[in-house]
């Protein structure tokens, strides 16, 4: 009896590893008439680990290459108002997250008055009966009900599209805020230097938070998981990943290094040796717990849910461009994940980085 229940067990196993689902979203793209939504995934460092001595100025050769794509919208790498918002209602499973990841709008809120789905709400409101030539009082009142919102880059967005002398208090924003978005236009933050930056130049009134942590728990044995995942992490694929982004980034004194940079964080090659390195290690970690099996889980959820973001993101306007600026890491799952959606076409990132 139990050779028989072990044969049937292993050839359930088999048959689960060998049956490949017919159904196939990815080859039924449509529609046959109209033009498609198209997504380009930039893949980034995150700039803030860049040197000290790096120049953002250097971004502007990157910036005319994303600005003559064209993009109609630009989602970022970022947790929106609205989640951070209902993060914050469960602190006994979110309190790493949102004490990493959500700026608290209170000085936002206490210049407008409004919390955060009041804001939200409002600017939603704004944007509905936004005029083509909106006035720069208009401009200061969505900046203040974005920040109000939960929403820095997207009020950063509308700073950078006010000249600079109507960058001043007034219509919701008090000193307080208005040093704030002084401060967060220079920001070391891929969001901003170039999101936010291109989004202003190319006419955009906002970007779009994409990022999602509704799958992070707190960890019961914090000192277990971390050392069970360093240690898978100890691999040649992972030591040659980070020398080679140690490589890049001590050499950023031009645009076009940073091009170079840039076409070394979106070739192949580096999203092979991230899942070799990172999450492929972590499939085969052997603590008794399996925690690399339960980071992988949690990597897989969060891509999933940002890639259903960026596809929500793009559904009021079909036919657009979106632009996806976004961890390195990420780039191979999204792309995967996008493509597939029956109306979105992933488009190479490699013919623009030339």
């Amino acid at each position: 009896m139990y050779a028989f229940l072990l044969a049937t067990a292993v050839s359930g196993t088999a048959a689960a590893q060998a049956y490949q689902p017919d159904f196939d979203p990815g080859k039924l793209k449509g529609p046959a008439r109209g033009p498609a939504n198209e997504v380009m995934v930039l893949g980034s460092p995150h700039l803030s680990y860049f040197p000290k001595t790096f120049d953002p100025a250097t971004l502007r050769g990157l910036e005319d290459r994303l600005a003559a794509w064209k993009p109609d919208m630009i989602s970022i790498e970022a947790l929106s108002g609205a989640q951070c918002d209902h993060v914050r209602r469960y602190p006994g499973r979110y309190k790493d997250t949102i004490e990493t990841y959500c700026w608290d709008p209170a000085p936002a809120r206490a210049a407008t008055g409004l919390d955060v789905p009041a804001a939200t709400a409002q600017a939603e409101e704004m944007l509905a009966s936004w005029p083509a030539n909106p006035s720069a009082s208009q401009r200061r009142r969505l900046a203040a009900l974005f920040l109000a919102g939960g929403e820095r880059a997207s009020a950063t967005v509308q700073w950078l599209r006010l000249p600079e002398a109507e960058r001043r208090a007034g219509d919701g924003l008090d000193d307080k805020l208005v040093e704030m978005l002084n401060k967060l236009k220079d920001r070391r933050d891929e969001s901003i230097l170039i999101a936010a930056r291109l989004a202003a130049r190319l006419g955009h009134e906002q970007v779009y938070a994409m990022d999602d942590h509704t799958a992070d728990r707190m960890v019961a044995d914090e000192a277990g998981w971390g050392a069970a995942i360093k240690k898978a992490w100890d691999n040649p694929a992972a030591n040659k990943r980070r020398a080679a982004g140690k490589a890049v980034q001590e050499k950023l004194g031009t645009p076009e290094d940073v091009l170079a940079a840039y076409r070394v964080y979106n070739s192949p090659e580096e999203m092979r040796l991230a899942h070799q390195g990172d999450w492929g290690a972590a499939l085969e970690e052997l603590s008794p717990q399996r925690f690399g099996r339960q980071y992988v889980g949690y990597w897989e959820t969060r891509n999933l849910r940002m890639a259903g973001n960026i596809r929500d993101a793009m559904t009021p306007r079909p036919g657009s461009r979106m632009l996806v600026v976004v961890g390195a890491s990420h780039k191979g799952y999204l792309e995967a994940y996008l493509h597939q959606m029956h109306d979105v076409r992933v488009v190479d990132t490699a013919p623009m980085l030339k």
